[in-house]
């Protein structure tokens, strides 16, 4: 390779690095902004994430939370505000992504990659709903359920610390929304050409031990939690075998088109040809 070649390679590096430069900058400043509301609010927003607990327990009065070091509730808050600066800031992040790598993409994948690009943050929005509304509720019910009255034995009763409730219910709400996004996987996949609908529903019986045992990995040791997260991920992952089959029909109808085409290219040069002799 010659020294103008090698300089010329150089100019779209440098060019790419300083997109990627100001896309990150654009990034954390929208993150910045909403970790800063959201640590002013950080309060308002633990007490809403108290709501399961609350619902277990049957009163927010009876709920009572400790911390047990004098940084602790402080820390704590700063966890939530980074929590809901990603939630908040989600939209720019995503956008400043598709903005980067749109100039590499012909018009065609760009259309396909603009579904995916809504569907990630409204599956990962129905992930946390179920945590937020059935799951986190039941399993709280169930711990709960351990208490001890005290009559005539020990009195054992849950005290939970304000960073350890904090850290359950965040591990759930980002194990679900991780999961929700399997049919944006697989179907991904399925336009890469790595996976079939066919090979996805031969697998059907492995893939029931492995959402199960990443149940069992990602949630607490709980039936609740970790039942309420496999079966719908089994659900989701039913419904990307038909979203991988859409894809694959798509693919063939599109095939079957081009093949009409060319076939009938060659029909229309042969007319032309005998007109032309006429």
């Amino acid at each position: 390779m010659s020294a103008d070649e090698i300089e010329a390679s150089k100019a779209p590096l440098i060019s790419h690095l300083i997109e990627l430069r100001s896309r990150l900058m654009k990034t954390l400043i929208a993150m910045s902004i909403a970790f800063v509301i959201c640590f002013f609010f950080a309060t308002e927003i633990f007490n809403i994430l108290l709501w399961p607990l609350e619902r277990a327990v049957g009163s927010a009065a009876e709920v009572e939370l400790i911390y047990t070091a004098p940084q602790e509730y402080f820390f704590t808050q700063l966890k939530i505000s980074l929590f809901g600066s990603i939630f908040i800031a989600f939209p720019v992040i995503s956008s400043q992504i598709y903005m980067f790598v749109a100039p590499g993409l012909y018009s065609n994948e760009k259309q396909a990659f603009l579904p995916y690009l809504i569907a990630t943050p409204i599956l990962f929005l129905m992930g946390a709903a179920l945590v937020y509304f059935i799951v986190m509720p039941f399993a709280m019910i169930f711990f709960l359920g351990m208490e001890q009255s005290g009559e005539g034995v020990a009195q054992i009763s849950l005290m939970p610390r304000v960073s350890e409730y904090l850290g359950l219910i965040m591990t759930l709400i980002l194990a679900f929304g991780a999961c929700f996004q399997l049919p944006v996987l697989l179907t991904l996949l399925a336009r890469a050409g790595m996976i079939t609908s066919d090979g996805l529903k031969s697998k059907r019986k492995y893939a029931v031990v492995i959402v199960f045992a990443v149940a069992a990995f990602m949630t607490p040791p709980d039936p609740i939690s970790q039942i309420g997260l496999a079966v719908p991920t089994m659900l989701l992952y039913e419904l990307s075998i038909l979203s991988v089959r859409s894809v694959e029909r798509k693919r063939r109808e599109a095939r079957e088109k081009e093949d009409a085409n060319s076939s009938d290219a060659p029909t229309d040069d042969k007319d032309d040809a005998e007109n032309s002799s006429s």
